[in-house]
């Protein structure tokens, strides 16, 4: 074989290598690319807007100690949860005890000295109805006696009540169901009154998730509230939060309510602080939710409208603004603008309703959702007719039937 042979079967190769890396061109027909369209879905949704937290205890205590004493009894289990009233600590009741003995003692006292200096007044203003058998000074005595004697027995009882809630505070007492925190002092450490931190329990069931609201969310709300399709915080509102947990798709925590929206907007962000509260029961013992989590929020607005969606995906950009491809009978491909709403789940955009004429898409509309990039605006294609527009839920529709074409 001479090289010529070779040059040309060389040459040959490098064209079948050079065919071989290609890209695959689209399909075509006389009336240009066949591509696919369907029209928008149609669907009930109610707006919404998300945004990132924080959940939050609906009650949270320091656990101090009310007296001072000796730690006697600290045996609860750490991070466990506990019921109102469970003793948490026991501090030496002793001297508490000794001195409830002291005023339990001084009230017998007082009241028999009541009694007596009572049964001395009444004998004194007695005589004193003979004339000249009892001065004036000795009845005034008398009388001032008993009332001194009444004063005492009150501070007595005073003090018996202090003695009593000294003696009850030796027993630290979980003051609402919640989670214990660690134990930051243990048995025979010695504590002072109203100083000394012992531990600190927070409430988890309901739990408060807190996010910021952005100023024209907070504006949309007011005037739904305004027109009452919506009721105030302050009454009860009805306005539903969804939660999505960190490792979560979407939002399965559903059963969320709007209960509380700060009084003023932060000059410095523009928003306002919002709480949603959310049921956090422990069917086994543990709870999912913990104060200070991350969370996503999912704010729902309104009642659900019908409305227009179509897969994210085919929503280009250009020049800040958003469009879609509108394809003709005719197969001509026209540019049109549109608003876009929240984005669900399955993958489908809300449009919302065009501003201005010739904006937004209507439910006859047939959509491109496939080969955007190969088009321009006032070409021409063959429309491949569909009957859904392609979600996660559905990502592989049918063929339809159209002007006798499949």
């Amino acid at each position: 074989m001479d090289r010529s042979m070779f040059g040309v079967l060389g040459a040959g190769l490098m064209l079948a290598a050079l065919a071989g890396c290609e890209r695959p061109t689209p399909q075509t027909a006389p009336g240009g690319l066949i591509l696919p369209v369907s029209h928008p879905a149609e669907q009930e949704v109610s707006e919404f807007v998300e945004y990132t937290g924080r959940t939050g205890a609906d009650k949270s205590a320091t656990i101090q100690a009310r007296v001072t004493g000796e730690i006697v009894k600290a045996d609860f289990t750490e991070g466990a949860f506990v019921k109102k009233d469970e003793v948490l600590f026991e501090i030496d009741s002793r001297p508490y005890k000794a001195l409830l003995d002291v005023a339990t003692a001084q009230i017998e006292y007082q009241t028999a000295s009541v009694k007596l200096t009572k049964v001395n007044y009444d004998r004194l203003v007695e005589i004193s109805k003979t004339k000249g058998a009892v001065s004036p000074k000795d009845l005034d005595v008398a009388e001032a006696a008993w009332k001194q004697a009444v004063a005492s027995l009150n501070l007595a009882n005073a003090n018996l009540e202090t003695a009593k809630l000294n003696y009850a505070w030796t027993k630290v007492q979980a003051p609402f169901d919640g989670i214990i925190s660690r134990r930051y002092l243990e048995k025979g450490n010695l504590v002072n009154q109203d100083a000394t931190q012992l531990t600190m329990i927070v409430s988890v069931d309901p739990i408060f998730a807190y996010f910021d609201m952005d100023e024209p969310t907070l504006m949309r709300i007011q005037r739904l509230i305004a027109k009452g399709e919506i009721t105030p915080p302050t009454q009860g509102a009805n306005m539903q939060v969804q939660m999505g947990l960190l490792g979560e798709d979407d939002y399965p925590h559903t059963e969320g309510t709007i209960r509380f929206i700060d009084n003023q907007v932060n000059p410095g962000t523009g928003s306002i602080l919002v709480r949603g509260v959310f049921p956090n029961p422990l069917p086994s013992g543990n709870v999912l939710l913990t104060p200070g989590m991350f969370v996503r929020l999912k704010l729902l607005i309104g009642k659900k409208l019908p409305k227009l969606l179509v897969n994210d995906k085919v929503v280009m950009s250009e020049q800040g603004g958003k469009f879609v491809y509108v394809v003709g009978d005719d197969g001509k491909v026209m540019l049109r603008k549109v608003t876009l709403g929240p984005l669900l789940a399955d993958g489908l955009r809300v449009i919302q309703e065009g501003a201005k004429p010739g904006e937004g898409i209507k439910k006859d509309d047939w959509i491109l959702w496939k080969g955007m990039q190969q088009v321009t605006p006032n070409s021409k294609i063959t429309p491949d007719y569909y009957d859904s527009m392609p979600s996660l839920a559905n990502p592989t529709p049918k063929r339809l039937e159209k002007n006798g074409k499949k």
